[in-house]
């Protein structure tokens, strides 16, 4: 029986750029349809889609009817761009959802299920405005799992002991996965599209929230990563090798300064929010 998510969405943006970042979309796409009546949607973005060549076949072989509840988009990118703007693709997602619960994902995480029902259920019933559904400290079980591991874990009705054949504790503070209530997250500014590829975004949106007022809420539980390797889109090597990373940090520089009244007026004046504004 599959647990009731019918009130929030998750998006999820990616570019599958290595066989184990293929191995994780699978097996996170997998998880979240065939343990939750949800809505999934993905962005995929890349020279062509490695998704519905790789990635769909597997999926509709695991979740069966399942199937109906994810939408995939793929947008083609531009050759002599390999910046992954996340922040516009979460943004393009968060005007699709219909639900008053959106989850911002990444696609290499996974949580224990009671963590999932319980963000919703907090948000649902209005007791927060945003759910961080980890502890702030070591709270993040890095996960090294082969092919064979995974398989194992979907096999297995997804048993999280598996998965922590061979874990590495690690630090998690504000990324990974936001629970936000829809109105919100658009009255909020969404995401600030003036921070291009990886950048200090998940610190400046805990610090929108906390600073605009918002009810910010934790769920004291693991989270878990599985590890893959690292390319020109992924923290740390892109701190280096995102052309926009100087302007990012000048930009969360900024950000930082302002009080309240402040922080509220630069987000109302932002271009980027009239598209999706009608």
């Amino acid at each position: 029986m599959k647990h009731n998510l019918k009130d929030t969405t998750f998006i999820i943006p990616i570019r599958i750029e290595s066989e184990d970042r293929l191995r994780n979309v699978i097996t996170v796409c997998c998880f979240l349809l065939s343990n939750f009546d949800t809505t999934v949607i993905v962005k995929e973005v890349d020279r062509q889609s490695v998704f519905i060549q790789d990635v769909l076949p597997q999926l509709k072989e695991y979740v069966g009817e399942g199937i109906k509840n994810l939408k995939h988009i793929f947008e083609e990118s531009d050759p002599n761009d390999h910046v992954f703007y996340r922040m516009r693709y979460l943004n393009e997602m968060l005007a699709m959802c219909e639900t008053p619960v959106v989850a911002n994902y990444d696609c290499d995480v996974m949580m224990p299920i009671e963590t999932y029902l319980k963000a919703q259920e907090v948000l649902v019933k209005n007791q927060a405005d945003v759910i961080y559904p980890y502890g702030e400290g070591i709270w993040q079980k890095k996960v090294y799992a082969d092919d064979a591991r995974v398989s194992e874990f979907l096999s297995n009705d997804c048993d999280f002991k598996i998965l922590e054949k061979k874990i590495e504790m690690d630090a998690a503070h504000a990324g990974h996965v936001q629970f936000i209530r829809r109105d919100v997250y658009i009255e909020a500014g969404m995401e600030n599209e003036n921070f291009k590829g990886s950048a200090p975004e998940d610190k400046e949106r805990i610090h929108r929230f906390v600073t605009l007022g918002y009810r910010v809420a934790r769920i004291e539980n693991f989270i878990y990563h599985i590890e893959h390797s690292r390319g020109p889109n992924s923290w740390p090597v892109s701190y280096h090798g995102n052309p926009h990373m100087m302007e990012n940090q000048k930009l969360w520089q900024l950000l930082q300064g302002l009080d309240k009244t402040q922080l509220r007026r630069y987000y109302d004046s932002q271009k980027y929010l009239r598209k999706y504004k009608k």
